[in-house]
């Protein structure tokens, strides 16, 4: 299992840093926000999830799609806006969705997995299944209304869905402390509404599987929501492929100390574990594949540029 952990993060950290290599190549028309730094998160939660458990996304969406099992091919395709692309070429990095592989959706707007992933998971208790919903939100997602109009719904009707807020310490260019009273903290948000809260470290994947763990027993045997809190940090500026670390809004010692506690290089000589050499060679040999299929493909034909505009169409 360790191996496979190691190998899922590994894989997500080189399809984005393929990505920020070849965007300034003018292909992916779209913006992109990197999980660089953040993989342990996404892979420590789906580790232990069913494919038929579902997940709802934000903006910063690639590393859930890949760590749930979404289709490269269909996520390079649609951040070059091709047509096998996974929303048809049409929506770009923040809008990777896969229902095989119980990608739901991915929602841009700061909040608005959070309802959707509810009524997810208020379809599934309805239905009588056992799969579970996570949904993902920033640390900037609790600032919203329907943060708080949510948790009080899954907790009054005990529904099976995971909280994931991946708090990486900044809403775009605002750190936590112009946003937030010092005396309050995002664990005791979701407290207040009944709801077992639970911190993480998340840049141990470990850490954040053995949360889930817990999760999602709770989820699948009627017990009810609980939300987790990873602390983590994203190496990469908010919306873009480079790194902004020298741009002010955060200081080089605390880029330095997040950078020296990478989830990746903590796996190396962890307990004796080192990555077999050919783990490498092949995760790149999927990603070359991946963008040069995404480059011979086709884009959308634009009489169906009127396509899916209104349901039922």
């Amino acid at each position: 299992m360790t191996n496979k952990l190691y190998t899922d993060m590994l894989r997500i950290r080189m399809v984005e840093e393929e990505v920020a290599a070849r965007y300034k190549d003018g292909l992916m028309r779209c913006p992109i926000h990197l999980s660089i730094g953040q993989e342990a998160v996404a892979v420590g939660v789906s580790a232990v999830l069913r494919k038929s458990d579902q997940i709802v996304s934000t903006h910063r969406c690639h590393a859930h799609y890949l760590a749930k099992g979404g289709d490269l091919k269909a996520m390079v395709c649609e951040m070059m806006g091709r047509a096998p692309g996974c929303c048809g070429g049409r929506g770009g990095s923040m809008h990777l969705f896969d229902p095989a592989a119980g990608v739901l959706v991915s929602a841009p707007i700061v909040g608005a997995s959070i309802p959707i992933g509810v009524g997810a998971a208020f379809a599934m208790k309805f239905r009588g299944k056992k799969e579970v919903t996570v949904v993902y939100m920033g640390d900037a997602a609790v600032e919203e209304g329907a943060f708080h109009e949510s948790l009080n719904f899954a907790s009054l009707y005990h529904l099976p869905v995971i909280f994931v807020c991946e708090n990486n310490l900044y809403a775009g260019y605002s750190p936590l402390s112009e946003r937030h009273p010092a005396n309050r903290n995002i664990v005791d948000l979701a407290s207040s509404h009944g709801i077992p809260a639970e911190y993480v470290d998340g840049n141990d994947v470990f850490e954040v599987r053995a949360a889930m763990t817990i999760a999602t027993a709770r989820a699948r045997t009627g017990q009810g929501p609980m939300f987790i809190q990873a602390n983590t940090y994203r190496l990469r500026e908010h919306c873009g492929p480079d790194f902004d670390h020298m741009r002010g809004y955060r200081t080089p010692e605390e880029f330095a100390e997040w950078q020296a506690r990478d989830p990746l290089n903590g796996f190396n000589g962890f307990n004796g574990f080192t990555a077999e050499p050919d783990v490498y060679a092949e995760i790149a040999k999927e990603i070359a594949e991946a963008f040069a299929f995404a480059e011979a493909a086709p884009f959308p034909d634009p009489a169906t540029a009127g396509d899916h505009v209104y349901a039922g169409h």
